[in-house]
C-alpha cells in the first residue's frame, strides 16, 4: 500500500486500482440509501405524512414483534410519542439521502460508508427478522454492512470528488483527518489491523444474526423466535363479567406485514372445556369501532370482512358485547379463544370481575 506522500495527485496508483475496483460497490450501496431517502423525500412524499396510508410509522411499527436487543421498547415509545417519532423518521430518512449522495460521488466516503455500516446495524436490530421466504431484511442489512466494511477501507479511489479534492489541493491529501473520513491511501500496518478488526465485527455481526434468526450455524434450521410468515396473536389480561361480556389484550406479534391478520372467531369456554359464548365473523364484523382501544393510533385492530382484522404489530384491548340476551355466567376459571381464518387459535385464561 502507498504512503500519504505517495498517494498525492495521480501517485497513488494502488489507491486509485482500490477505487476502480470499488467502483460498483460504491455506487449501489450509495444507490440503495439515495433511494430510500429520496423516495421519502421526493418521489412519495406520502411517506412522511403522518394523515397517509403508507405514512413510515406503519412499517416502523410491523418491525416491533422481532425487534432485538430492545429495540421493540424504543419502537413502542416512540410510537406513543409523536414527535420524537416524526423526528426520528425524517433525521434517519435525511441520513439516508446524505450517506447515499456522498457514496454515489465519492465524497467523504469513509464517514460516509461508516454511517451507512451504522444504518444497516440499526435496520438489522429492526428489521432483519422479516423475509417470509429468505429472510429478504437480514440479507439487505448484512450485505450493505459487508459493502459498507469495504468502502470504508478502500475510501472512493478513482472518480470521485474526493479524488479531485486532492487533486486540486495536495494538502488535503497528505492530512490525516481526510484519509480517514474521506479517501486515500493509509499505512499498511494500519490497514491491516483495520481490516482484520472489520473480517471480526462483519463475520460475528452476521453469523449470530442468522443464528438468532434461522439457525443452521450451531442448531438445526429453524423459523425465528419470530414467524415472519404465519400470523400469531398473543392475548393477556382477559376478562369475563357475569353478563357475559368478554374483554382481553390483544398483540399481532407474528407473521408478515404484506397482508392484516383476520380474526374469524372468538370462543369463550368454561373450565371443563365446554363452549358457553361464540362470536363468529358476522358478529365481529358488526363491532362497534368503540370496541376497540388501540394502543398506537397508527397500525390498529378493528373490524375486517367478517373477522376482526389487524396488521402486524397492533396491540389493542377489545371488548366484546354478551353474545346472546340472558346470559348469566357463574363464577370459575374460564378460557379465551381467538381463530384466524387459517384456523389457528390462540388463548388466554380469563378473570371473572
Amino acid at each position: 500500500m502507498t504512503t500519504h506522500n505517495q498517494a498525492s495527485g495521480d501517485k497513488g496508483a494502488d489507491w486509485r486500482l482500490v477505487g476502480m475496483i470499488l467502483l460498483c460497490v460504491r455506487f449501489v450501496q450509495g444507490w440503495i440509501y439515495w433511494g430510500g431517502g429520496s423516495r421519502r423525500f421526493i418521489y412519495a412524499p406520502q411517506k412522511l405524512n403522518p394523515h397517509a396510508a403508507h405514512w413510515m410509522a406503519n412499517k416502523f411499527q410491523t418491525a416491533m414483534p422481532g425487534a432485538i436487543l430492545g429495540m421493540d421498547k424504543v419502537v413502542d415509545f416512540l410510537l406513543r410519542h409523536f414527535h420524537l417519532l416524526y423526528a426520528g423518521i425524517i433525521i434517519f430518512s435525511a441520513v439516508e439521502l446524505i450517506v447515499g449522495l456522498c457514496l454515489i460521488f465519492g465524497f467523504m466516503t469513509r464517514a460516509s460508508a461508516l454511517a451507512s455500516m451504522g444504518l444497516s446495524f440499526v435496520l438489522m436490530l429492526l428489521f432483519g427478522w422479516q423475509g417470509a421466504t429468505c429472510i429478504d431484511e437480514w440479507t439487505m442489512a448484512s450485505a450493505n454492512f459487508a459493502m459498507g466494511a469495504a468502502l470504508l477501507l478502500g475510501g472512493a479511489g478513482a472518480y470521485s470528488i474526493d479524488a479531485w479534492l486532492m487533486r486540486k489541493k495536495p494538502r488535503l491529501a497528505a492530512s490525516r483527518w481526510f484519509a480517514c473520513l474521506g479517501s486515500g491511501a493509509q499505512p499498511e500496518n494500519a490497514m491491516r489491523a483495520w481490516s482484520k478488526w472489520l473480517f471480526v465485527i462483519t463475520v460475528l455481526f452476521v453469523v449470530s444474526t442468522y443464528h438468532y434468526y434461522r439457525g443452521s450455524v450451531f442448531t438445526p434450521f429453524h423459523g425465528g423466535p419470530v414467524s415472519p410468515s404465519k400470523h400469531h396473536v398473543t392475548l393477556t389480561n382477559a376478562k369475563v363479567l357475569k353478563d357475559g361480556t368478554v374483554s382481553f389484550h390483544a398483540y399481532l406479534d407474528g407473521g408478515t406485514p404484506a397482508v392484516p391478520a383476520h380474526i374469524a372467531r372468538v370462543q369463550l369456554k368454561d373450565a371443563k372445556g365446554n363452549v358457553v359464548e361464540t362470536w363468529n365473523g358476522t358478529a365481529l364484523a358488526a363491532l362497534p369501532k368503540k370496541a376497540f382501544d388501540n394502543d398506537y393510533i397508527y397500525n390498529k385492530f378493528g373490524t375486517g370482512f367478517e373477522s376482526i382484522s389487524a396488521p402486524v404489530g397492533a396491540k389493542a384491548t377489545v371488548t366484546l358485547p354478551p353474545a346472546a340476551t340472558g346470559v348469566h355466567l357463574d363464577a370459575g376459571i374460564y378460557t379465551v379463544s381467538a381463530t384466524l381464518i387459517s384456523g389457528k387459535s390462540f388463548s388466554a385464561k380469563a378473570e371473572m370481575h
